[in-house]
């Protein structure tokens, strides 16, 4: 192949470890493509291509001595609410500006430990909340590309890197990955430790990635954790059943997203899978109703020292959610966690008969402008319940941008919600 960055991680990292490609000419390649679109698309906030070129070098030199390095030279994007120690750390705020510290987080110095090469530090919302940064949608520069983690999700869809880690609390990995038309997979809730991470909200913030195709996901997911992702291309012994949720908040579903997934559905049917509609019981739906109390109460306590001694500082939208959030009764901040709790034992029985759960992964196509960042509409409930999700990309919608179906595996079943999320993949295709 001529071109090293259009190869699948498995095989860029296979050949880098066989010697038969260089983590170096594959680094180049992919600063290539950044070259030719990043002042459009603006996914990077850091981006130092000497940087990159030395950790390249260092690859190699690694696996000519006789490492064996499992995400050998692949180029990673890191979220800039994650700390990197050779790289600014910003998380999206003026307050924080120039910020180096001393050591990574915890998914990132994995990352290197396995071979990866760190391209640079990818835009944010304003602590992974609601002020946009100035990314633009790879497939319409005129529309948001989603966020939180907006950055990463545009470098993905415009082939920057093989992976760019992403933080979800609503909705920030799954619907900027349905917008920019590539692979968003939020794992089961504290796979990946959160040390070295802006944290905001203690009881949903979950580390996760984004990258052009399921098979990428579950190799780099492999690569840093040692675990079993599994192969999603394998075809697997029998079709899957399926629940079709549109959740609580079905009413807000475009016209194009309601199209998509009942054709998804259609077609998951005709490949041999049975689909059955759900509802979620009222104590689910209680669960979802507390998530912005609670996401805006624990994010508050995580600004404490922001919302003191740098306020000013904190766009208006910010500041005002963070003060609503801080003057909230601790007492209704419990019962909101306690509500979480019951919808999770309560959605546990809902979703037993079901290898996975067939969902929206966004409201609709990606928004006109740069200024918000879309709806987690159909994002923050399975985030609240700590499930895998994974979104993949089901054709385009009236405006010609990327739609995603979302497909939600029980807790700790992410090898298998990886697997199912190809399978419909296909089958829509």
């Amino acid at each position: 192949m001529s071109d090293p960055a259009a190869l699948p991680a498995a095989e860029a990292a296979r050949q880098i470890q066989a010697g038969t490609l260089s983590a170096i000419a594959l680094t180049e390649a992919l600063l290539d493509r950044i070259a030719a679109r990043e002042p459009v698309v603006r996914a990077f906030i850091h981006l130092d291509p000497g940087l990159a070129r030395r950790q390249a070098a260092a690859v190699d030199a690694a696996v000519k001595a006789g490492r064996s390095l499992p995400l050998a030279g692949l180029g990673f994007g890191v979220k800039d609410v994650l700390d990197t120690a050779d790289q600014p750390s910003q998380y999206g705020s003026p307050i924080w500006a120039g910020h180096r510290p001393r050591s990574d987080a915890a998914c990132v110095a994995l990352a290197r430990r396995a071979g990866a090469v760190i391209l640079g530090k990818t835009v944010t919302t304003e602590f992974a909340t609601r002020f946009p940064g100035a990314t633009t949608n790879p497939h319409n520069s005129a529309h948001t590309p989603g966020g939180s983690s907006s950055g990463s999700a545009a470098g993905a869809g415009a082939g920057f890197f093989h992976a760019g880690f992403g933080t979800q609390t609503a909705g920030s990995i799954i619907r900027p990955a349905a917008y920019c038309g590539a692979v968003g997979f939020k794992p089961s809730y504290g796979t990946l430790h959160r040390a070295g991470m802006k944290v905001m909200s203690e009881s949903l913030d979950t580390i996760g990635l984004i990258t052009g195709s399921v098979a990428d996901a579950a190799f780099a997911m492999a690569g840093l954790t040692g675990g079993d992702y599994g192969q999603p291309a394998a075809k697997p012994d029998r079709a899957p059943k399926l629940g079709l949720c549109w959740g609580p908040t079905a009413s807000l579903a475009a016209p194009e997203t309601r199209a998509a997934i009942e054709r998804v559905a259609a077609a998951a049917a005709q490949a041999g899978a049975s689909v059955t509609p759900v509802e979620m019981p009222p104590a689910v739906v209680a669960g979802l109703e507390a998530h912005q109390l609670v996401m805006n109460g624990e994010s508050a306590e995580a600004l404490a020292w922001e919302l003191e001694h740098a306020a000013a500082q904190l766009s208006p939208v910010l500041r005002q959610r963070m003060e609503w959030g801080r003057d909230q009764p601790r007492a209704a901040l419990e019962a909101g966690r306690a509500a979480f709790a019951t919808a999770r034992a309560a959605l546990a029985e809902v979703i037993a008969p079901f290898d996975a759960i067939l969902t929206p992964a966004a409201p609709g196509e990606a928004p006109e402008g740069i200024g918000a960042t879309g709806d987690p509409a159909f994002n923050s409930l399975w985030t609240l319940l700590h499930l895998p999700c994974v979104t993949v990309p089901v054709g385009t919608g009236p405006k010609g941008l990327p739609l995603g179906a979302q497909l939600v595996g029980a807790i700790g079943q992410d090898k298998a919600v990886l697997a199912w999320a190809e399978w419909v993949r296909q089958a829509a295709a």
